[in-house]
């Protein structure tokens, strides 16, 4: 029984183990399966990488063999039969059927689906031959194949002037030119030949023409091939027939070389501009000097101080607004192309990006013709795909369209300033200075056909691109109603040696900019920062004067000026900060809020000088903020403790086995305790920084008040992720941040001072309170003859006492009132104390009017004094203590220096951003600073404390 169990488990075991084999097998091939199945990859084949005889099967995107008897076509993706075999069938691809043409035919036609005997030899295709002048005759002209093909010569006499086409198919008249100069097909000598063109050798012809194309930027010069076919019959054809085609292109090529004119060479512009010096006889196009008759419109001329007059003489007759019934926020320009052989294309509209190379939606695109809005695109772009998109050069002369007051269709147009034009050598656009400058007017993207040298269907050896271009809109000055002087085009091309286009690529941009002359903006700025800093520099004599008298220094030496310094950099400060807040929001309101353009924001590189002022005020600031950082934390505190000892205890004397009485000691607790509660304060602000910093940001982020910072004309707080995003102007972002630090810096101040120091704590006045509850005066001494008084001396007489007694204390106070006096400035103790009791006592024999030596009075402080912050009065004889109930030791607290506090932070947090463009950033730096410097103040102000009072730095939290 037992044997028969084991080997029934010992059989499902192995059932168990057979089947898990299986299973396992079977997940690997199901596994194999799919993995195979998931193996979506095939090897990269391009059409030109197959063989000869194989082609390019666009279905399987690989390389075919073709059949017998046949090669690659032209294209290579099909098939065709080899030289001496005809057609059978085609439909395409490697199904066709060809067969081999008989000895005595051993031509194929033209079609190539016919054998024919030819008269005169083969070609390499193994089609007939005929000599020049020839055309080859293959069928009759009802279409019947002739047993043999016949060259024909095309009739040449004057009767019908025919010469066989290109093709060699058929006879054509003559070109023109041939027949006017020669009376023939012939162009023979001395008739030149140039361009498929025939001129007469006699006449005025334009002399020693170069076909060298220019390239300065590499400093490299060639033959080009383009230049070399059709330069000098495009300039004879343009000279002797005033032909429009041949003028246009001759003007093309000139463009092609970048306007560059040089006396000394007979290049493409130096033609141009001796065909315009030589037909002045002829009347000028609308009326325009610079636009001869037949010529295209390229110069402006070449006088010097030109420019200036073009650019900023006559304004547009339009108006652009804003807001209300006539908005007008469209710029519409126009454009009139033409191809490289000088053809007419079309009028066109630049939307859609056609001057624009990057890529991008239509929306973003055409956000650069809307009036007001800053436009910056860049990218780059392979060699490769220029190559591809641009074959040859189009042509653009660009206008500004415009409807006139009497509803008609105007056209304006636009010069342009090529950074790369050259006279006679020189640069001269490239000067900084306008009246130096040689405007043009047509422009091109891409110039792929100049640079090639031997073959117009090779590769080129040179590219040249149109890297930069920024169209420039100048607000006429002190309009009311938009009206802006003519755009300027600059353009600046890049020339790029091509060696392997696929690896090569090319950084490009394109932008609008709009200015202004900020020659009136900058005079009033400098006027109010004459008569601020004017005031800057009273206010600090005043303070340094007031100090002078605190530390009690007759003598003007050097830590006086150092002092002054000091005040004038605050003061200073204040002046740069005023002027930049006022600056920024005056170009965010009236820029933002205006409905008939009148003011145009400053480009950055006019921001520049407002940078600078804003850098200033946050460096002197920074000065100021240290010094009085420097000032809180050095000065000397003493803690006068008026409570004394009740009565008398028995005291174990120690060694003697006896007792005695002795005075009962005073609690240092409650100096501990004042102490601890003025390590507390001395950071306390009128503002929550935390509460600052994220509300600022939330505002700023997530509501969207950035966007009032953008470069255009629209004040909405969001913008469409798929429209297109104006940069940021540096002063809009500085005005936006600022405004919003302060509106929501000032609504915490109000809320703190009018709620919640009067129904949830004031931190000051508790303090003053606990000195008196405690029984403790507090001297501050922030100056070596000046200082601060806490009156703390309880009218209870003890801080200590019972519940009668306080109600008696109680009703005494109500009837006397209490007799508080807040110190003035005094100078800074002597920093080692000999005796804590010895001091204590002396301060308080002082306060009490026991010496009579040192004996002080007590007054109110003038108007004026108040208002100057100094005291007129010098004590002689006796100290003098000013009432105070404005709590004024806070000086020496961050609470009392809450402003400057303030436009630290803000200027902090501004300059951050203004460096990184990121208020996020800006807004965790300026929190980090706050915490570093707060924790610095109240490390140091703890062992300052514990050192000057004798209070153990352990019992300070």
């Amino acid at each position: 029984m037992v044997t028969g169990c084991r080997g029934a488990w010992v059989a499902m075991a192995a059932w168990f183990a057979f089947s898990i084999a299986t299973a396992t097998v079977f997940l690997l091939l199901v596994l194999s399966r799919v993995s195979q199945a998931q193996a979506f990859f095939f090897p990269f084949r391009q059409p030109e990488t197959c063989g000869h005889n194989e082609y390019f099967d666009i279905s399987a995107l690989s390389c075919v063999p073709c059949g017998a008897n046949q090669r690659q076509d032209a294209r290579g993706t099909s098939c065709v039969c080899l030289p001496g075999f005809q057609m059978i069938s085609n439909n395409g691809g490697p199904n066709i059927i060809c067969k081999k043409c008989p000895e005595n035919m051993k031509g194929v036609t033209e079609d190539g689906w016919n054998c024919i005997s030819c008269p005169a030899g083969l070609t390499a295709e193994g089609k007939c031959h005929c000599p020049t002048g020839h055309i080859l005759v293959e069928r009759d002209v009802n279409g019947t194949l002739l047993p043999q093909a016949t060259c024909k010569l095309c009739d040449g006499s004057e009767n019908s002037f025919m010469v066989a086409n290109a093709l060699g198919n058929r006879c054509i008249r003559c070109e023109p030119t041939f027949i006017n100069t020669s009376r023939s097909c012939a162009c023979s000598e001395p008739n030149i030949l140039t361009g498929g063109l025939c001129f007469s050798s006699t006449g005025n012809f334009p002399p020693r023409m170069t076909s060298a194309a220019r390239y300065g930027e590499l400093g490299v010069s060639f033959t080009s091939e383009w230049f070399a076919k059709y330069l000098q019959s495009s300039a004879a054809a343009c000279w002797v027939y005033a032909n429009l085609t041949s003028c246009q292109a001759l003007g093309n090529m000139c463009v092609m070389n970048m306007n560059s004119y040089d006396s000394s060479t007979f290049d493409a512009c130096r033609l141009f501009q001796f065909i315009f010096e030589n037909t002045a006889g002829l009347r000028t196009v609308h009326s325009f000097s610079f636009w001869r008759q037949n010529l295209p419109w390229l110069f402006y001329g070449d006088q010097l101080g030109l420019a200036p007059q073009v650019l900023s003489t006559t304004p547009l007759p339009t108006n652009f607004s804003f807001k209300g019934q006539n908005q007008n926020t469209k710029l519409k320009f126009v454009a009139a192309s033409y191809d490289v052989r000088g053809n007419f294309l079309k009028w066109q509209t630049l939307e859609g990006g056609v001057l624009q190379l990057c890529p991008d939606t239509e929306t973003r695109l055409n956000a650069a013709y809307s009036f007001g809005t800053t436009y910056q695109q860049s990218c780059e772009i392979p060699i490769s795909k220029l190559l591809t998109d641009f074959p040859t050069p189009v042509f653009y002369d660009v206008y500004l369209e415009y409807t006139g007051e009497n509803q008609h269709r105007y056209i304006w147009a636009v010069p342009v300033l090529n950074l790369n034009l050259q006279h006679n050598k020189i640069f001269v656009n490239q000067d900084s200075s306008s009246g130096k400058w040689l405007l043009t007017r047509r422009i091109f993207l891409v110039d792929a056909l100049s640079g090639r040298e031997n073959d117009l269907e090779s590769q080129p050896r040179l590219v040249r691109v149109a890297t930069q271009i920024s169209l420039s809109i100048h607000l006429v000055p002190n309009t009311k109603n938009g009206n802006i002087y003519p755009p300027l085009i600059t353009i600046a091309y890049s020339d790029v040696d091509v060696r392997d286009p696929t690896s090569q690529s090319v950084e490009v941009s394109f932008s609008v900019r709009y200015e202004m002359d900020q020659g009136e903006a900058h005079v009033q700025t400098d006027i109010a920062l004459g008569v601020l800093g004017g005031l800057a520099v009273l206010s600090s004599l005043l303070k340094t004067a007031g100090w002078k008298r605190r530390v009690g220094s007759p003598m003007i030496d050097l830590q006086t000026v150092v002092k002054f310094l000091v005040y004038y950099a605050g003061d200073l400060a204040n002046v740069f900060f005023i002027i930049t807040v006022g600056t920024g929001l005056y170009w965010l309101i009236f820029f933002k809020a205006q409905k008939s353009v009148s003011v145009l924001l400053p480009v950055p590189a006019q921001e520049e000088r407002f940078v600078t002022f804003v850098g200033c005020a946050f460096a002197l600031k920074a000065l100021q903020f240290l010094h009085k950082l420097i000032s809180q934390i050095t000065i000397d505190i003493f803690f006068i403790d008026w409570e004394r000892p009740k009565g008398k205890v028995l005291k174990a004397v120690e060694g003697e086995g006896g007792v005695r009485s002795a005075t009962v000691p005073v609690s240092i607790w409650r100096t501990y305790f004042v102490a601890n509660e003025w390590n507390e304060i001395q950071t306390v602000r009128k503002i929550n920084p935390l509460f600052q910093v994220l509300t600022v940001l939330f505002f700023l982020e997530v509501v969207g008040f950035k966007n009032l910072a953008l470069m255009d004309s629209s004040s909405s707080l969001s913008r469409s992720p798929s429209s297109y995003i104006a940069p940021y102007s540096r002063i809009l972002r500085y005005a936006v941040s600022a405004a919003a630090w302060l509106v929501i810096a000032l609504m915490q101040i109000v809320f703190f001072v009018v709620f919640y120091e009067r129904f949830i704590e004031d931190k000051i006045r508790q303090f003053v309170d606990l000195c008196c509850m405690s029984n403790i005066s507090v001297f501050l001494l922030s100056h070596k003859c000046f200082g601060y008084y806490i009156h703390g001396r309880s009218v209870h007489g003890h801080a200590d006492t019972n519940m009668e007694e306080m109600n008696m204390n109680l009703k005494r106070e109500a009837r006397n009132g209490p007799a508080r006096l807040l110190s003035s400035p005094a100078s800074t103790f002597e920093q080692s104390i000999k005796a804590y009791h010895t001091m204590n006592k002396f301060l308080g024999s002082f306060i009490d009017h026991v010496h009579k030596e040192m004996d002080y009075f007590i007054k109110d402080k003038l108007l004026l004094e108040r208002i100057l912050g100094m005291e007129f009065m010098e004590p002689v004889e006796k100290s003098i203590f000013y009432n105070d109930e404005g709590y004024s030791f806070s000086s020496v607290l961050y609470y009392g220096n809450e402003a400057t506090l303030l436009i630290y932070d803000l200027l902090f947090f501004c300059v951050v951003d203004l460096a990184c463009q990121n208020f996020i950033l800006a807004a965790c730096l300026t929190y980090l600073q706050q915490e570093i410097f707060r924790f610095i103040r109240n490390t140091v102000g703890q062992k300052n404390l514990a050192s000057k009072t004798l209070v153990d730095q352990r019992f300070l939290i």
